[in-house]
């Protein structure tokens, strides 16, 4: 069974969310964007922008303007990943359109900050959902696909120049006030999108450097519950070779990383680093509970230590 057919047996509901993802953008679009003459990233604002100069319909736009992509897609990058892609342009085109009457029921008409920011969160958000459903919407997601499967060249990257030509168009047709907030909505569009994907709570990586590294991995066992991997390392001034503790946490579990951490050794080392996706079992998949060998079990006055030093910072 190829893989694509795995994935979409085993989340039945993805083109839900997609669809949930489409919605809210486009909302936020008709609601915040289109109201104050702001424009969007990609293809969709180079179609606003052609509906402020002939009000033709965003939707049918963007879905017209997609069709060579599409094409290009199907021809160059291949059957499966455009299938998605005009499932996510189809879901997007017909959420833009079916929702262009919440032009009337704008908020914030005369609040042009406002509407950047608030109609950037709501996108972003939309977007980050359709994403996280390995989902597209198409468009400029096409192009940098392809450039960067031929030219090596980041994504990122070349969505970022396409987008920076819409500005400054955007700037010539309509002036530079526009212009400028658009760059704004596309910022809080781009962070939280990053966010959604992400997830909402935070991971992070932390490296402990220790004479006691056995001592605080077994406590970060039994206290948090995260596994934990050693690291061998050598001191490149002393020569000596230490074990450094690596493990991944959510960011609500830092606290107590770092009073374990201090409590067992007050002079250790430690480096906290944010991960930016965190896959695997005990994040995104179920693990059985975690068994300490009795070996490994902290020492009573160890725990004491330790579960002092955790009430004391409650």
């Amino acid at each position: 069974m190829k893989i694509t057919a795995l994935i979409y047996k085993r989340h039945p509901l993805r083109y839900v969310g997609m669809l949930i993802g489409c919605l809210l953008a486009a909302c936020s679009i008709n609601l915040f964007v289109v109201p104050s003459h702001l424009l969007t990233g990609g293809v969709t604002g180079i179609a606003i922008i052609i509906y402020y100069l002939a009000e033709l319909p965003i939707g049918v736009q963007s879905f017209v303007y997609n069709i060579p992509l599409l094409i290009a897609s199907y021809k160059l990058l291949g059957k499966n990943y455009t299938i998605d892609v005009i499932i996510g342009t189809v879901l997007f085109s017909i959420c833009i359109d079916a929702t262009r009457f919440l032009n009337a029921y704008a908020p914030l008409n005369d609040e042009i900050m406002l509407a950047a920011i608030y109609g950037g969160v709501f996108t972003g958000i939309g977007y980050g959902i359709v994403f996280r459903m390995n989902g597209s919407t198409g468009g400029f997601d096409i192009i940098g696909a392809i450039v960067k499967k031929f030219y090596s060249m980041n994504i990122g990257s070349v969505i970022f120049a396409f987008n920076c030509l819409i500005v400054a168009t955007a700037g010539v047709l309509f002036g530079i006030k526009p212009a400028l907030f658009t760059l704004i909505y596309m910022f809080v569009v781009g962070q939280f999108t990053d966010k959604v994907i992400a997830g909402l709570n935070e991971s992070k990586a932390v490296l402990i450097i220790s004479e006691k590294s056995r001592e605080i991995a077994n406590a970060i066992m039994n206290e948090v519950g995260r596994g934990v991997t050693f690291l061998h390392g050598e001191g490149a001034f002393s020569g000596d070779e230490r074990e450094i503790v690596m493990v991944v946490i959510r960011l609500t579990q830092l606290g107590k990383i770092k009073v374990i951490a201090s409590a067992i050794d007050r002079n250790s080392f430690m480096i906290v680093m944010s991960a930016g996706e965190v896959m695997g079992r005990g994040f995104t998949r179920p693990t059985n509970t975690m068994k300490i060998p009795d070996a490994d079990k902290l020492s009573p006055d160890v725990e004491e230590k330790i579960q002092k030093a955790l009430h004391d910072t409650n």
